[in-house]
């Protein structure tokens, strides 16, 4: 099979991204013209590089997947731990609001086994797991938390706060599930730090 041109690798990659943006401010599943429309070209344009709904949402759902999985350890290379962990969240948040605009296609994909949750799920605690890991290692992140924890933490959030209808409220969520995966004598020495600083 022939590599494809430069070029045409661009444009698919462009219309993941605009797929992506549309599917994420989406209130229901968007139009395949719709997101043409929003990327500039005519819907056999769309076509060509997804020929039919599920390619693209496939393609979405996967690209997503591996910004999530390599992102892991794409944070913990230029941030600490807990910093890496907070940012993750933010990612899986992005992953959630995307899935929102494609869930019914994407449930029926689910179902007939064109998409595989399972292991989908195992990638995804895998990347926790990383972060968990270097943050234990570094004193940074609790011991007795496990990626599952976590990610159970997650989905709740994200349930009662949507990052597109609720965004600074998730984030206020994610700031304290963080504050719970500090070690209690961290969380200790900087409260006691707060108290001193009313002190004279």
């Amino acid at each position: 099979m022939r590599t494809p041109r430069a070029d045409a690798t661009r444009n698919r990659d462009q219309l993941l991204a605009v797929a992506t943006r549309v599917f994420a401010s989406a209130d229901g599943e968007p139009s395949m013209r719709a997101i043409a429309r929003e990327a500039g070209v005519g819907i056999a344009t769309l076509y060509r590089h997804f020929p039919t709904r599920e390619s693209l949402v496939d393609a979405v759902y996967r690209d997503q997947v591996v910004r999530l999985t390599s992102g892991a350890r794409e944070l913990l290379g230029r941030l600490p731990p807990a910093a890496a962990m907070r940012r993750w969240m933010d990612l899986f948040g992005d992953w959630i609001a995307t899935k929102n605009g494609m869930l019914d296609t994407l449930l029926a994909m689910i179902e007939s086994g064109e998409i595989a949750h399972a292991r989908t799920r195992s990638e995804l605690l895998a990347a926790i797991t990383t972060i968990l890991d270097a943050g234990r290692a570094a004193g940074d992140l609790r011991s007795d938390v496990t990626a599952e924890d976590i990610a159970a933490s997650l989905i709740g959030v994200f349930t009662v706060a949507p990052r597109r209808e609720h965004e600074a409220k998730a984030g206020r969520l994610l700031d304290l599930l963080m504050d719970g995966l500090r070690p209690a004598a961290r969380l200790g020495h900087a409260q006691q730090g707060h108290d001193l600083s009313g002190t004279t």
